[in-house]
């Protein structure tokens, strides 16, 4: 993907770390996005400078709209352009749902949602007038089938209202040449254990393995994939 620029938001560690590290061997540049931990962030920086490939570190809080907004504008300032946009960031809270506040509720929405949300209106201009992107939210591995364990209502009922702003988006851009896509992870090493934490080890995926499902996806190979979600999940989904 010559002369093309990709943006992975919460790229300073986990899946998003290692989809940034991927994608960097697609693109020629890469824009690694962080809100606390600049260091974390400079170090994956670093590993994609190695790949001799253009790559800078952009903080912004995402749950706040200016900023979000911004992120976009600063990416595109300093790229010459924004073609590939990955929506990873999005914290979880684990607790029982009766516990949940309406604090920890707006934090997931406004994280997980709008700030996918705002990253989509403000990159969709650029990619209309080069009528080409890519666009690839990260969801959960059960929105599909409308399922949340009590521990994560508020992230899972997140999750499912991205795959309809995905599949929304996707429908409005047919024309375009902008794909819109979800890649929806199960159990992957390092992450969040189900309730009871006892899983067979052959249920768990590789942060590899959600890496290469969106680099796939933010390709020319899958111009003609649009509204899916891809279930990086094993037999775990089912």
């Amino acid at each position: 993907m010559n002369n093309r620029i990709a943006l992975v938001t919460g790229s300073s560690r986990g899946i998003g770390r290692e989809i940034a590290i991927r994608l960097a061997d697609d693109v020629d540049g890469i824009a690694v996005h962080y809100r606390e931990n600049e260091n974390a962030a400079e170090e994956v920086a670093s590993e994609i400078r190695n790949k001799r490939k253009a790559v800078r570190a952009f903080h912004a809080d995402l749950t706040n709209e200016g900023e979000a907004k911004n992120l976009i504008r600063q990416v595109e300032e300093h790229f010459g352009r924004l073609d590939v946009l990955v929506n990873n960031f999005g914290p979880i809270i684990v607790k029982p749902w009766p516990d949940l506040t309406t604090a920890d509720w707006e934090l997931m929405f406004r994280s997980i949602l709008l700030g996918a949300f705002w990253g989509i209106t403000s990159v969709l201009p650029g990619m209309r007038e080069r009528r080409w992107g890519r666009i690839i939210n990260i969801g959960y591995h059960r929105v599909e089938q409308l399922t949340a364990f009590s521990g994560i209502a508020a992230y899972a009922v997140a999750k499912t209202a991205l795959l309809i702003l995905t599949r929304s988006a996707a429908a409005s851009e047919l024309k375009s040449g902008i794909t819109v896509n979800m890649v929806s992870p199960g159990l992957i090493e390092g992450g969040i254990m189900p309730a009871g934490g006892k899983v067979s080890p052959e249920l768990f995926g590789k942060k590899t393995d959600v890496a290469e499902a969106v680099s796939f996806l933010a390709s020319d190979r899958a111009g003609h994939i649009n509204g899916t979600n891809l279930i990086v999940a094993g037999t775990w989904k089912l």
